[in-house]
């Protein structure tokens, strides 16, 4: 056999006979440069054919889209937003990439401080700024210098750096809630991020977040939002679940059954529902933590079901998580698809 040949078929895995070299017709090398050609053809065409076209059937629009920069604080309503890996992205803005620590490192959320639902985090060109009403805006750069220290921080019991906002960050946090002193942290590229999959196994163990409960993408329907409305005196707003991704046009909780979604190039995979805990007890729009509801009406419809106890506990569900599968633009307006096979 001659050379290309013998390489051809020690690339696909495949051994060349052995005969004694007075055996070998010069025949065999030319069928063995021909069996070569076929195969590595065929290899070609698996891996330049498309992917298999799998049936869409749309099932709502995106209404909403939002970014939460600071865990726990005031989301950014955007038109559009890059689908990535680790969550919405929109300019320099990135889905909780910023946190509030205490002074041992622990996570501070509107669980403890119902009043940092009141900070807004937006970005302007190279500049941060934090903002409260009736109270003075901080600018701040946009990227910590690498001079300020880097932080181990703890969100929900895993460990996970920040970068130091600085003094003057800390000293805002700190006077506008009034309670004990904070610090403001930043999640670097080059930290290692958080993996869900330690917090819930149902998240595949590739996935990673930076300062999220446990999933980057938090998708939640009006229509499931107007049934618990329905059942409340005091109507809440999305903003009290703090969704990433809000649809309309699709039936109450529908959300709970679609298992792949498809928004113009993303692909999104549904991992389970989101356990709702007294964060959803904050007003969005005075900080005033009410304890009891919608958190009271949601238990008395929406537990999980008993087969199910061992993973949600005895909290109420409401929205659902899911994980991107092909990244890409998501824009308000777009349809959205259920992926069938």
């Amino acid at each position: 056999m001659g050379a290309a040949g013998l390489s051809a078929l020690t690339r696909l895995g495949l051994s060349a006979p052995r005969l004694p070299a007075q055996a070998r017709p010069g025949w065999l090398g030319v069928a063995a440069l021909g069996l070569a050609a076929v195969a590595l053809g065929a290899v070609a065409w698996r891996r330049a054919r498309p992917r298999r076209r799998r049936r869409l059937q749309q099932v709502g629009t995106v209404s909403q889209l939002w970014i939460y920069p600071v865990k726990s604080c005031k989301g950014v309503l955007v038109d559009t937003a890059e689908c990535t890996a680790m969550g919405l992205r929109s300019g320099h803005l990135r889905d909780r990439f910023w946190l509030v620590i205490n002074k041992e490192g622990n996570m501070v959320t509107a669980r403890q401080e119902p009043r940092l639902v009141l900070i807004s985090l937006t970005c302007d060109g190279d500049s941060l700024t934090l903002s409260a009403a009736f109270t003075q805006d901080l600018l701040l750069p946009l990227r910590p210098p690498t001079t300020n220290a880097i932080h181990t921080c703890r969100v929900h019991g895993l460990e996970i750096e920040g970068r130091d906002c600085g003094d003057a960050a800390a000293e805002w946090i700190t006077s506008f809630l009034k309670t004990q002193h904070f610090r403001l942290v930043h999640f670097e590229p080059s930290m290692r991020p958080r993996n869900p999959h330690q917090i819930k196994d149902l998240f595949p163990s590739s996935e990673k977040v930076a300062y999220p409960d446990a999933s980057p993408f938090l998708i939640l329907s009006e229509a499931s939002l107007a049934d618990l409305n329905s059942r409340l005196e005091k109507k809440v707003k999305a903003t009290s679940f703090r969704p990433n991704i809000v649809i309309s046009g699709c039936g109450v909780y529908e959300e709970d059954s679609w298992n792949e979604l498809q928004v113009g190039d993303v692909e999104l995979k549904r991992v389970m529902a989101c356990t709702r805990c007294i964060l959803t007890t904050v007003d969005p729009d005075t900080g005033v933590m009410d304890s009891k509801e919608p958190l009271e009406t949601l238990k008395s419809y929406r537990l999980c079901d008993p087969s199910e106890k061992e993973l949600y506990g005895k909290s109420p569900l409401f929205g659902q998580y899911f994980v991107l599968e092909n990244p890409g633009i998501i824009k308000v307006g777009d349809p959205v698809y259920l992926l069938g096979q």
